[in-house]
């Protein structure tokens, strides 16, 4: 079906269109990317789930900082021929001027970070105590930003002094500050309903007033690392509500990581897309 509305990017994950010159509908698709490449298979009923959980989050923590949602409705702005293109995976959001680093908090040594704790006994470059292990709780939750890439480049660790001098001293030390505030209260949440949050990645922007508000996604499976806290063991990858189950099959396929991604099973699919719904559930219910 041809839409009536100008798409304006699309992303990895998500499309944008325009409504007018200080609106945008944000639209989570069912893509998974992995390794920074694009999945042929979509994940089912991904994008709604994402959407569902990144609402919640907004209005959870809307005391913190300014979000990016305007309060409208999609039915409000869509035309209702199209309405089936966009229901329940779609907000309502200001445009904003984007703030050119990703704000990653991690609270757990996981991921790249365990990779380089073990060859340096840093994460982006923050030393860290001896003795930790893989998925080890840190003393206290460090931001480690990085560089924002284009669709289909990696997304570059960088050092806080690099942050630093992207964006400035005072906003780097506002984005930092905001974003550890964020991880903290999401994970105090979080582990009331049974789900570690290891680490996470925030995106802002900046509105004509210069304000900092927190934009995209938020604190989804796809922007962050959920544990189960009744499987977690320090010294083991514990499971996760994410895409770890896809990234986990396409390790052990022997693909080199570079596109076309070879296609994933049916089984590995709908595992996922469970693997998503619980998260929803845990968190929302």
């Amino acid at each position: 079906m041809a839409l009536s509305l100008k798409k304006l990017y699309s992303g990895k994950v998500r499309d944008l269109y325009e409504l007018d010159d200080r609106r945008m509908l944000m639209v989570a698709s069912d893509r998974l990317s992995a390794f920074d490449v694009i999945l042929n298979e979509p994940i089912p009923d991904k994008g709604k789930i994402l959407t569902a959980i990144s609402a919640f989050w907004f209005r959870q923590l809307a005391g913190l900082v300014p979000n990016h949602l305007t309060g409208e409705l999609v039915e409000d702005v869509v035309p209702a021929s199209e309405l089936a293109a966009f229901s329940g995976r779609s907000m309502v959001v200001r445009r904003l001027e984007p703030v050119p680093v990703e704000a990653i908090v991690r609270g757990y040594l996981a991921g790249s970070g365990w990779k380089e704790y073990q060859k340096q006994g840093t994460v982006c470059g923050i030393r860290l105590p001896a003795g930790l292990k893989e998925a080890s709780r840190l003393p206290e939750p460090v931001f480690t930003p990085s560089t924002k890439a284009a669709v289909g480049d990696h997304d570059e660790n960088i050092t806080f002094a690099r942050c630093e001098s992207l964006i400035g001293e005072s906003l780097a030390r506002q984005v930092r500050d905001v974003s550890i505030a964020l991880y903290q209260a999401a994970a105090s949440y979080a582990a009331s309903r049974g789900i570690i949050i290891a680490d996470t990645k925030f995106e802002f922007g900046l509105d004509d007033q210069g304000v900092l508000t927190l934009m995209d996604e938020v604190l989804t499976p796809d922007s962050s690392r959920f544990w189960p806290a009744d499987q977690y063991l320090e010294g083991q990858n514990p499971p996760s509500f994410d895409k770890q189950f896809v990234r986990d099959w396409l390790e052990s396929s022997g693909w080199n990581k570079q596109p076309p991604a070879p296609a994933l099973p049916d089984a590995v699919i709908q595992k996922t897309a469970e693997k998503y719904r619980e998260a929803l559930v845990r968190l929302t219910d």
